[in-house]
């Protein structure tokens, strides 16, 4: 199974009962034959332009370890989904992955050296 990384923008008028969309978005990647490694909600912001005459949505982002057929699986189902107005769904770059962490790494070492 690959590792993606799945962007959800999800309705602004949702944001008060968030559960039931994303249990609905964790079921569509779990029926694919996908798992979910990770989960953070980013809150609403506002959107660089208008979806579906909205200004706002709920950003949710999910890490995720799918099969080779999942992706078009999950396009298909979040493209028909009402409380989605928006999703991104990406391989995860290893390389970078690997970098970031590295730097992370490496400012933390230097914060310590400095105290």
């Amino acid at each position: 199974m690959k590792e993606y990384e799945l962007t959800v923008l999800i309705h602004p008028d949702l944001e008060a009962d968030i559960e039931k969309p994303l249990a609905s978005v964790r079921d569509i990647v779990k029926n694919a034959g996908g798992e979910i490694v990770k989960e953070e909600n980013w809150g609403k912001k506002k959107l660089a332009y208008k979806i579906n005459k909205e200004d706002f949505a709920v950003y949710v982002y999910f890490d995720v370890k799918l099969p080779s057929a999942a992706p078009l699986k999950i396009s298909n189902v979040l493209n028909i989904t009402e409380e989605v107005l928006r999703y991104l769904l990406v391989t995860v770059d290893e390389k970078g992955r690997a970098a970031l962490a590295e730097q992370v790494k490496n400012a933390e070492a230097d914060d310590s050296e400095e105290k």
